[in-house]
């Protein structure tokens, strides 16, 4: 061992979640079912395969009217 070695460095943001993990043990778990319920979603594919299909092409300069 290094007599020279300093302790390894935690900065209080570090600190503070350790701090929150230990005074709320279940704060993982309540992520993760929170993250589910917006993000992990399945993804039909067939009805975003109909949505591409579906799309109409926009026009070059959205603003102009097709008055001649």
């Amino acid at each position: 061992m290094n007599i020279f070695r300093r302790p390894d460095y935690q900065s209080e943001a570090t600190q503070f979640i350790d701090q929150l993990k230990t005074a709320k043990p279940t704060l993982e778990a309540e992520q993760r079912q929170g993250r589910a319920l917006l993000w992990d979603k399945s993804v039909d594919r067939n009805a975003v395969k109909a949505y591409n299909e579906a799309r109409v092409a926009q026009k070059p300069y959205v603003y102009q009217t097709n008055a001649k």
